[in-house]
């Protein structure tokens, strides 16, 4: 163990340094494990799980700390890291389609000092409401999924980051990892899915000119369910949301919208029909129906995706909203701060994308330096380790 001269400096253990110890305490193994259980658990359930099984017994704090000291590493090295990730990955044979997908979750995320009192000031403004609920923030979700020729998922890579200004990590994440699989196979059809939420449509099209591929080959398509939604909205204004012509009538659009060639266009019609004839509030439900279709229709041709065994709906993403996010970090009376929230984010993103294996020999090296002992005649520091 070597340490500079003067009071209180920070001892440096060779052996330690070479053996890749992780916050000083954790072996490689034993960091891996650990690593991998807070991941999928809160920090005290966590403990109780190491204390079970009987091998080692970290405490929660000791857990707690983990993820932050393996987040920082990935967060420093993350572009090329991700690039090393990508150049692994394979392409399945039977792949013929690439779904790319956005969308976005509400999680309970403690904003910045700086952050926190630009939305105080703008609920305090005349008219003016910060969106989501207090305490809460939106984390964005993007996914990259292939299907086969007969619509049928083969496997999904998936991301998952922190509230940022129009998702700019998450769009750079998203076009490295297109790109990568369209070196590979350049002839996979592009589709791309999401909700009617235009800053999630504005992200794709980056994503979209950054891919820089054929136009021909690329498909936009809002989640078919998402229309579903606003298909009975519209149907619940004209004929009751209760009423036997109510149900059929939306029977009978729901399969018009799926299987016709012009369905979109035929509830616009439909829509705008009865809009004319309706007032006050009833006209206002259909108006905001008609225009969600109005303003979508470029991404309804469903029965034409559908004869060319293309995915319709966002569920992927919507799942990896849910498993990602929802299931570690909205537990009962959790907070998380931006940064600790990510840490947790990073890790079930390379585990749910079936990465975690080729992803911890990076992080693991990252707390191996290269050590050199000089002689001891040497009039230079005992240690240097870069």
């Amino acid at each position: 163990m070597y340490r500079p001269a003067g009071r209180n400096a920070k001892s440096i253990c060779p052996l330690e340094l070479r053996a890749g110890i992780v916050n000083g305490y954790g072996t490689p193994r034993a960091a891996r494990h650990g690593a991998f259980v807070i991941a999928h658990l809160p920090a005290s359930t966590a403990e109780a799980l190491f204390q079970e099984l009987g091998a080692m017994p970290p405490s929660r704090s000791t857990l707690a700390r983990l993820p932050r000291t393996l987040s920082a590493s990935w967060e420093a090295h993350r572009a090329d890291w991700e690039a090393a990730l990508q150049a692994q990955e394979t392409v399945p044979a039977e792949a013929t389609t690439l779904a790319i997908s956005v969308d976005g979750v509400m999680a309970p995320l403690k904003p910045a000092e700086a952050e926190r009192a630009a939305r105080a000031a703008k609920r305090r403004a005349p008219g003016k409401q910060a969106s989501g609920p207090t305490g809460y923030r939106e984390v964005g979700c993007g996914t990259l999924t292939w299907y086969d020729g007969t619509g049928e998922r083969l496997q999904t890579v998936q991301y998952a980051r922190r509230p940022e200004h129009e998702k700019g990590t998450l769009g750079e994440q998203l076009h490295a990892e297109a790109q990568a699989i369209l070196r590979v196979r350049p002839d996979l059809r592009r589709v791309y899915l999401a909700d009617g939420a235009e800053t999630n449509w504005e992200l794709l099209a980056e994503v979209e000119r950054a891919v820089g591929g054929n136009p021909l080959e690329s498909v936009p398509s809002v989640d078919f369910y998402q229309a579903w939604e606003h298909l009975k909205g519209g149907c619940d204004a004209i004929w009751g949301e209760s009423t036997p012509r109510g149900h059929a009538e939306f029977a009978r659009l729901r399969v018009l919208l799926k299987e016709a060639e012009d369905g979109a266009e035929r509830i616009i019609q439909t829509f705008n029909y009865h809009r004319g004839r309706a007032s006050g509030s009833r006209r206002k439900r259909i108006g905001a129906a008609l225009t969600s279709f109005r303003n979508q229709r470029g991404r309804m041709h469903y029965a034409a995706y559908q004869r060319q065994h293309l995915p319709i709906g966002s569920g992927v993403v919507e799942a990896a909203c849910k498993t990602l996010v929802t299931q570690r970090l909205k537990g009962s009376g959790m907070a998380w701060t931006m940064a600790g929230g990510q840490t947790i984010l990073t890790l079930r993103s390379l585990l749910q994308s079936g990465r975690w294996g080729q992803a911890w020999p990076l992080l693991a090296a990252d707390f191996r330096p290269p050590v050199v002992i000089p002689d001891d005649n040497t009039e230079v520091p005992l240690l240097l380790a870069a």
